[in-house]
């Protein structure tokens, strides 16, 4: 069933690497006396660390080790406490960092994206070209009318970023957003409670000073690693996770020279067939492409594993690491634009 064909059908039946300072201050929060009741949701959790299952599934161990007796198994979209951080055994080499959950035992976090809920109040103050917006639940379910008894269409998740065009009341005065989908001009609704319209100067430019000649990113495709310069200094560095070879195809992030003459702060990516390696990721936020083929650096919610290829070619970053390359890079988008292209960008240098 390719995306384009088979999209109603399946509407209808639902469907960070942190640095090292980042995961101490994972570690102090204590959460160890917070359990997952079946009947509860994550607007019944804390604000404090969480992480949602963001593969089908994923294994708990008793030990931070493959190697170790596996004690219980996680489905997709589950909310657990993460109440500590730790690092494993030697395997796998790129990524030894795993998840303390409660007394229930250990899930490596490449599975896991870290989230967090924060509960907005409704903001009736949309411009007419609209808002870009952010998820701040680990997901929210989006429905083609204002009210949840209308059809299902998606599932948002944490830290994607959709366009916001109105703000609308359901027939028991709950308010929602109207969301506008970019890939195929369609029109959603997002319970207004789950999202916040993106301040200013949250994505204002980083390093406007510093001459455009002078800025660059060295993508190192051997270390999975992305390096900006400034004047030849490194300021920023963040792991990826690029193109890599699946069961259907190479799809190998192309070395050489390039740059980010197209930006986006969201976008809908989908392509090839569902049942075989083929993606429809609504939101994905903060997109730099390098190329007219698609390839670009963009934040990432369908895993955490960054550090060994695992991309159908484009650079996944953490969405943080991603929001910055968007704002340090050129062209610069304007606030209440969907979009940026130009005939020049920041360069992008990609070595093997």
């Amino acid at each position: 069933m390719s995306i384009i064909d088979g999209i109603k059908r399946f509407r209808n039946t639902q469907t960070s690497q942190f640095s090292r300072r980042e995961f101490l201050k994972l570690g102090s929060i204590g959460m160890a006396g917070l359990f997952l009741d079946p009947r509860m949701t994550f607007e019944d959790l804390t604000p404090n660390q969480l992480g949602r299952v963001a593969e089908m599934k994923t294994r708990v161990f008793d030990r931070p080790s493959f190697e170790s007796n596996q004690v219980k198994v996680y489905w997709k979209d589950m909310i657990i406490p993460i109440s500590s951080v730790t690092v494993g055994d030697k395997e796998p080499t790129h990524n030894r960092i795993w998840y303390r959950v409660g007394d229930e035992g250990y899930v490596h976090s490449g599975s896991i994206q870290p989230v967090q809920t924060h509960l907005q109040e409704p903001d009736s103050n949309i411009p007419i070209t609209g808002a870009l917006v952010e998820v701040t639940v680990p997901y929210t379910d989006i429905h083609w009318g204002p009210g949840k008894n209308n059809q299902f269409a998606y599932r948002f998740y944490y830290e994607t970023t959709h366009w916001a065009k109105a703000l609308v009341q359901d027939n028991q005065g709950n308010y929602w957003y109207q969301i506008l989908e970019d890939k195929w001009d369609l029109i959603y609704y997002a319970p207004a409670n789950h999202l916040r319209i993106i301040p200013k100067s949250e994505i204002s430019p980083l390093s406007p000073d510093i001459a455009p000649s002078e800025k660059r990113i060295a993508v190192r495709l051997r270390d999975q690693l992305a390096i900006a310069f400034e004047k030849d200094k490194p300021v920023f560095m963040a792991r990826v996770a690029s193109g890599a070879e699946f069961s259907n195809g190479r799809f190998l992030t192309p070395v050489g020279r390039h740059k980010t003459f197209h930006k986006r702060p969201s976008r809908h990516m989908a392509a090839g067939d569902l049942a075989s390696n083929g993606y429809d990721l609504p939101g994905v936020p903060w997109i730099c492409y390098i190329n007219e083929k698609g390839v670009a650096f963009h934040g990432t919610y369908w895993h955490n594993d960054y550090g060994r290829p695992r991309s159908h070619g484009c650079i996944n970053l953490t969405p943080a690491a991603a929001k910055w390359i968007y704002r340090w890079t050129l062209p610069n988008v304007p606030l209440y634009e969907d979009s940026v292209y130009e005939n020049f960008g920041t360069v992008v240098d990609i070595f093997e």
